[in-house]
């Protein structure tokens, strides 16, 4: 939004025109909803042109004067300004011979075109979203800018060291309980508004209803206190605003997603609860396909964000999550099962342990080694086993960490399939959290806060003797994806640490009983990804992608930007009716969440699937909302954060290979009509 003071008014009273200015920066403020200040703005405005002020609007007068204030303040299109204040006029009972002096209120342009128009609307767009930026630079206090500071010099040391302010801290801790205190409201970023994207279903505002996906929050009060205005204010801090303590009062004013007319407000208050972070924890489907014999398989697939923990309270724990999914995975006599680590960027190192430990009998799981030269070895705290058939754990390069010491154990110990990108992230270094009051209080003072320091103090390795670190996890069978790129890994930051190796630990292998089948599986995977046209289209998409990164620019002309556009719209178009007209017959996924787990009939949900099948089923079964996204959908939004289906050609893929696996297994055998109807039966 622009400065008054840049308003070039053509008027010789410079005292009332700097009063005008000093009452659209109150109004702008957050005094918007006053009328009687925005009657005082407007008689203003008719001062500035010398027409004698009228009572003070009201009613259709109110709404004509915000838009004439806001008409000014953003510097719209002089028309449509200069129609409004005619309009104000005529209702202050101004006559057409004074209505002339309007054309003194003119910014300094001439009228522009339609396209000319649409190049200043872009200009002032731009401009504001520099200024917004500009002004976040310079209202940073002196913390955030010792944190900047301390960040930098950590990071000299290798990239994932850093300091942690009180807020940075407070925010690590949710990721890893995934739990707060708040309303519910997931928040980004749209032109200096905070806008709600989705709501978590049981928060505050989910329950109260009256904030709504789509709502841009415009002030934040604390109980009865009076509102702040957070436009134009950095995320963070709006979020900070929110937040709060359990059981305290918080209020909102929000532009509803719906209001035709931008100056509407709703003020919404909410007492802030625990927000369980349900859709960031571990949860399964149960999937019933046909393999290629046509026979129905059921499938197990464990979706694993993070490894999660509370760090405090030990509330919250992956692995007595995932227990809990695989006990009833069991139960439905899956044949074979899938975790999915393609978005997993690591977390607790003790749950990596122990839930690598759930598919091994026992012995070493990692090994580390810290700037002393010791070497320790981390071992499976369990003998039992929660899991011991066919199974594949599915990564990409954004898996690292703790995602790769679970799936190099299995890979080393022969346990499990690894299927995905050439490689994982290639994160191989263990950091610990050191408050930084421990060391000022030696220089005579200590506060809360101080904040954090998440410094490296290890390297881990594999129970093989080699190390993730910048090398990743290689897969077994690799798949083309468009995450798989160089410039995306350990090896693209700056000061990442290198390669080396420790001595093999001892350890026996999985595998010396239980043959994965690797040769064969890979080669019906390959023949099928050659025949598969969205693999095809991947790898088109792969395509173009590398020659945008090589070329490294994007084109402001106009007319070829329109034209990569219409292209990108008709290659998708294209897509979606081939797809439709295959007729592909899609398997049946039933959803288990650590809610449901214990339930006896789960909830079917739509497969991610055909787009084009999937507009024409909308309503019928809920999509799952955990889709992996494809440039072919778009998010449909409205009520909740469900999702049109993505197409996943990956997990297609990964499911015909444990399919395949499955089937390898068990060898030569006959059917028996038995155990087809048994398999078909609904969870």
């Amino acid at each position: 939004m622009a400065e008054a003071s840049e308003i070039v008014l053509h008027d010789r009273n410079r005292s009332l025109r700097q009063e005008l200015q000093v009452e659209i920066r109150r109004l702008l403020s957050g005094l918007l909803e006053d009328r009687e200040r925005l009657g005082v703005a407007a008689d203003l405005i008719l001062k500035v042109v010398h027409v004698d002020t009228r009572p003070r609007p009201t009613g259709k007068q109110h709404v004509l004067g915000r838009k004439l204030v806001a008409g000014i303040v953003r510097q719209c299109d002089p028309a449509v300004y200069c129609n409004v204040l005619d309009q104000w006029l005529e209702m202050r009972g101004v006559g057409a011979d004074l209505r002339g002096h309007r054309r003194d209120l003119r910014p300094r342009r001439p009228r522009p075109e339609h396209g000319a128009f649409l190049q200043v609307e872009i200009d002032q767009l731009v401009g504001r979203r520099y200024d917004r930026i500009a002004r976040n630079v310079h209202e940073e206090d002196r913390d955030e800018q010792v944190k900047l500071y301390l960040d930098a010099l950590a990071q000299t040391y290798d990239p994932h060291s850093e300091y942690l302010s009180k807020a940075d801290f407070k925010n690590f801790n949710i990721q890893m309980g995934l739990s707060l205190v708040g309303i519910g409201a997931m928040l980004r970023t749209e032109d200096g508004y905070a806008k709600i994207e989705s709501l978590v279903t049981g928060g505050p505002a989910q329950v109260d209803g009256r904030l709504k996906v789509g709502d841009r929050i415009t002030a934040v009060s604390q109980g009865q206190t009076e509102f702040v205005d957070v436009r134009d204010m950095r995320l963070d801090k709006v979020v900070e605003m929110i937040r709060g303590k359990k059981g305290t009062k918080v209020r909102l004013l929000a532009i509803p997603a719906n209001a035709s007319d931008p100056s509407q407000r709703k003020s919404v208050d909410l007492v802030r609860d625990e927000i369980k972070l349900k859709d960031q924890e571990a949860r399964a489907d149960i999937i019933i396909k046909k393999d290629e014999n046509g026979n129905p398989v059921k499938l197990g697939w464990l979706t694993l964000p993070s490894f999660y923990a509370d760090m405090d309270r030990h509330s919250k724990s992956t692995t007595r999550d995932v227990l809990a999914l695989l006990k009833r995975l069991k139960k439905e006599n899956i044949a074979g099962l899938i975790v999915d680590l393609r978005r997993n960027g690591g977390g607790s190192l003790e749950e990596a342990i122990s839930l690598t430990g759930l598919f091994l009998k026992s012995g070493p799981i990692v090994q580390t080694k810290g700037s002393n030269g010791n070497i320790v070895i981390s071992s499976d705290p369990d003998p039992g086993i929660a899991y011991g058939g066919p199974m594949i754990v599915l990564t990409s390069r954004q898996s690292a960490s703790a995602s790769e010491i679970f799936a190099a154990a299995l890979q080393d110990y022969g346990r499990a399939v690894i299927v995905g990108d050439k490689n994982t992230f290639g994160k191989g270094t263990v950091q610990t959290i050191l408050p930084i009051g421990r060391f000022t209080s030696l220089l005579g003072s200590r506060s809360d806060d101080d904040g954090e320091l998440k410094l490296t103090i290890q390297k881990f390795y594999r129970v093989a003797g080699g190390s993730t670190q910048l090398h990743g996890v290689a897969s077994d069978i690799m798949l083309p994806t468009l995450t798989d790129l160089p410039e995306f890994g350990e090896g693209a930051l700056k000061n990442a640490l290198p390669y080396d190796e420790v001595p093999k630990a001892r350890f026996t292998k999985w595998s010396d009983g239980h043959p994965l089948f690797v040769e064969e599986l890979k080669r019906r995977s390959i023949e099928r990804v050659q025949h598969d046209p969205e693999f095809h289209y991947v790898m088109e998409d792969m395509e173009r992608l590398r020659h945008k990164l090589d070329d490294n620019r994007i084109t402001l002309n106009e007319d070829v930007r329109r034209k990569e556009i219409q292209d990108d719209k008709l290659r998708k178009d294209v897509r979606s009716k081939e797809r439709l007209a295959r007729h592909e017959e899609e398997p049946n996924i039933y959803r288990l969440t650590l809610d449901t787990v214990d339930k006896p009939n789960l909830q079917l949900i739509m497969y991610p699937g055909k787009l084009a099948e999937a507009k024409a089923k909308a309503g019928v079964t809920k999509v799952s909302p955990e889709a992996a996204p494809d440039d072919d959908t778009d998010t449909i939004g409205g009520a909740d954060d469900t999702k049109e289906p993505a197409i996943d050609p990956e997990r297609d893929e990964a499911l015909n290979i444990l399919a395949d696996f499955v089937d390898l297994s068990r060898g030569p055998k006959t059917a028996s009509t038995n155990v087809k109807k048994s398999v078909e039966q609904r969870p």
